[in-house]
């Protein structure tokens, strides 16, 4: 078996569980990811974990191979002026469409570690006059089941917090433990955190007033990704809001969003 086949069964194994496209300009990349389950394992190329893959450990393995190929780069407040376009023009929308019920429902598609969730937290925290008395949901789903559960412990190590995070932000929100920093009660209350694929069904069936699904459809081919942007718009409330990272458009992709006048990476459903 060559490297360039087992290559092409690994990308088929990401595609197949995730959606992701490794192409082969990207397959370098498998040495690097996966050098640590080499190591473990006593192998020293992919053809070797390969074979390992039908093996009576396989499923495990094939797990912990695809999330290891996962990207799961995630800071506090990425892309700061976005979530200021969520503070100012965004959320007072939403607080002026939902003042009856008080009530948000907000849906983070591929949180990875939870940063996201929380930035998002933080962003009502701050404003406790506003959202006094409201019922705020964030939901925070991934792929990996490794992130969820670190997204689930919520604790950030001295680097992490520091990335996106002011002092002020850091002292007010988070604690410091032996262990490292965690988010305090108030954010804590407002998040919750399940393993899913973007891809799949979404199980709640809330409507979401907002849905951020950023960096995820960047490796997804056409027809993946459009399959993602009806799985959003299915459970988007018609008068709520998607946003998408900075390098991903919907011009192109689906006809069920257009993009929001004067809000930058904000799509509305058509």
């Amino acid at each position: 078996m060559s490297d360039s086949i087992s290559g092409q069964i690994i990308a088929e194994l990401l595609s197949e569980r995730t959606g992701q496209q490794l192409t082969e300009s990207r397959q370098w990349r498998i040495g690097t990811a996966l050098s640590g389950i080499y190591r473990e394992l006593g192998v020293s190329n992919v053809d070797a974990l390969v074979c390992l893959l039908d093996g009576p450990d396989g499923s495990r393995l094939t797990q912990r191979v695809v999330e290891a190929l996962l990207n799961n780069e995630t800071y506090f407040f990425r892309d700061r002026q976005l979530f200021d376009i969520l503070t100012r023009q965004v959320l007072p929308d939403l607080a002026e469409k939902r003042k009856d019920t008080k009530r948000l429902s907000i849906w983070s598609a591929g949180c990875s570690t939870g940063q996201e969730v929380f930035s998002l937290a933080m962003l009502f925290a701050e404003q406790p006059a506003r959202w006094q008395d409201w019922t705020i949901e964030i939901l925070g789903t991934d792929v990996s089941a490794k992130v969820i559960e670190a997204a689930r412990d919520a604790c950030y190590s001295q680097f992490e917090i520091q990335r996106g995070l002011g002092v002020s932000q850091m002292l007010s929100f988070f604690d410091e433990t032996i262990k490292g920093w965690r988010p305090n009660a108030k954010l804590q209350r407002m998040v919750q955190f399940e393993q899913h694929n973007l891809l799949d069904p979404q199980p709640h069936t809330c409507r979401f007033d907002l849905v951020l699904c950023r960096n995820v459809l960047l490796y997804f081919s056409s027809e993946t990704r459009r399959v993602a942007f009806g799985r959003i718009h299915t459970v988007l409330a018609q008068d709520g809001w998607m946003m998408l990272g900075a390098g991903e458009t919907v011009i192109g992709q689906t006809e069920s969003f257009r993009p929001a006048p004067g809000k930058q990476n904000f799509y509305e459903p058509v």
